[in-house]
């Protein structure tokens, strides 16, 4: 692996020499499924060219294109008139490493088999974005899949565990580990946390088998767990506390179920509740049934074949019968703040924020729990995020604005409508006042009347547009 990983280095088959020799127009036709842009610029036959044809694209390139690193790397085969195919999909990573796993399947491709083993894509790059950046002692990769998430905890965690249900996913988690020049990975074998009971981390991320699937046959193990409707994420988030150090963090991605009648805040929330961490549920998109089931069937290359419709009417015929309206999908943070009184924040945030989320999810979760946990407000010293933009709209020449918006320019990038009392507040908050005397001062001032309760500043203090 060593001497293979030499030459992909050598010929640039990198994130950066991949993308710069596809170009815009074929990268977006690769993702489209649509792969003739791709061999048009891949036909020069030169190394690189003939690495991407053979590792990113999965055609056939002739053998004697190809150095002992390749042939001898036992991840090709004889494809006949003296050329070889990749017996895997090998692809560059962001973090400068590499993955290994099995090929992609495309539209016409024969059906997946159970023990499938994926390669990294958008939700793997989402969870790593949203991980904690500080350094650590030890860190659990829980279904690792292809080991994407230990190329980005390698370089801050002293100690990485790994675990996956599925023996092939270890078995080429541990050929990308390789390839990547990563050591010292304990990789075990297992549901959940069995294969570390007893043991406890400073952070957990897992990218787990989240799809909300009707069951029963063609069970992919990478994506679906088999339990019924979002159990399979609800006890990953029950069981996760035992496994924290104090302090200690967990990130998950994971679906849940919006229910005819349910309050899907209460539903995802409930599960957080009984677990006596700090929380933070942020929903990401929502889609209903029919988008859901297509998405899903198309991931497996399902569309086209003669069981399409038959597939896609059971799985709405399921949803029909629990009552699903919609599924969510997101990411779920928690935190063992070893608190008798923990705080769960459940919120729906579909705009763009600044990536990545790790650089400054402590401080998200140390405003949420600040605003839940601090008493008298009117005798706290608050100061004005960085950052903050203040945005009035009004009828030309009027002497009051119609509506103020506070907008958040970094972080979350989150806006809240507010009055003249908060709005005057965000200009003037320095840390010096204590926050009732300014609130009294800025009354009389703006001729609002009483002086606002402090306890109304706690939601702008949760959200980060003020800091204890």
């Amino acid at each position: 692996m060593e001497r293979l990983r030499q030459l992909l280095l050598r010929t640039d088959y990198t994130i950066d020499g991949v993308r710069e020799r596809l170009g815009s127009m074929a990268a977006s036709a690769l993702a489209r499924e649509e792969l003739v842009p791709a061999l048009r610029v891949t036909a020069g036959g030169d190394p690189l060219a003939t690495l991407i044809r053979l590792w990113w694209l999965g055609v056939p390139v002739p053998a004697a294109a190809l150095g002992p690193e390749v042939l001898d790397s036992g991840l090709v085969e004889e494809a006949g008139g003296g050329e070889v195919r990749a017996t895997v999909h090998l692809q560059p990573w962001e973090t400068g490493g590499y993955l290994v796993s099995d090929r992609k399947v495309r539209p016409g491709d024969p059906p997946l088999r159970p023990d499938h083993v994926v390669g990294a894509g958008g939700a793997s790059a989402n969870l790593a974005q949203l991980v904690a950046r500080r350094p650590v002692g030890s860190a659990l990769d829980l279904g690792t899949g292809c080991g994407v998430q230990v190329l980005h905890l390698a370089g801050r965690a002293e100690r990485v565990v790994a675990t996956d249900l599925n023996p092939r996913a270890l078995e080429l988690a541990r050929l990308s580990w390789a390839l990547s020049g990563v050591e010292g990975v304990e990789a075990r074998e297992g549901s959940l946390y069995d294969p570390v009971e007893g043991e406890r981390f400073d952070l957990v991320v897992s990218n787990p088998p989240f799809v909300i699937a009707p069951g029963g046959e063609g069970k992919l193990t990478y994506r679906e767990s088999g339990e019924a409707g979002d159990a399979f994420c609800r006890e990953l988030v029950r069981r996760t506390p035992a496994y924290l150090n104090p302090g200690g963090q967990a990130h998950f991605l994971a679906n849940w179920l919006h229910v005819e009648g349910e309050d899907w805040h209460e539903r995802v929330g409930g599960w957080l509740r009984e677990t006596g961490c700090d929380g933070w549920v942020v929903q990401r998109d929502v889609q209903d049934p029919a988008e859901y089931v297509e998405l899903w069937l198309r991931d497996a290359a399902r569309q086209g074949t003669p069981r399409y419709t038959e597939l896609y009417d059971r799985w709405l015929s399921w949803f029909d019968e629990h009552k699903v309206e919609g599924i969510g999908f997101g990411w779920i943070t928690m935190r063992a703040s070893g608190t008798l009184d923990p705080v769960v924040r459940v919120e729906h945030l579909d705009h763009q924020v600044v990536l990545p989320v790790g650089d400054y999810v402590d401080d998200v979760l140390d405003s949420i729990a600040a605003a839940h946990r601090a008493g008298d407000l009117g005798t706290a010293r608050l100061r004005t995020a960085a950052g903050l933009l203040d945005e009035r709209v009004g009828l030309p020449g009027a002497e009051d604005p119609i509506r103020i918006v506070l907008r958040q320019t970094q972080g979350l990038r989150r806006s809240r409508e507010v009055g003249t009392v908060e709005a005057a507040l965000a200009g003037v908050c320095d840390g010096e006042l204590a926050l009732g005397p300014l609130l009294n001062v800025i009354a009389e001032l703006v001729g609002e009347g009483e002086m606002p309760d402090a306890d109304a500043i706690r939601p702008l203090i949760a959200e980060g547009y003020f800091l204890l």
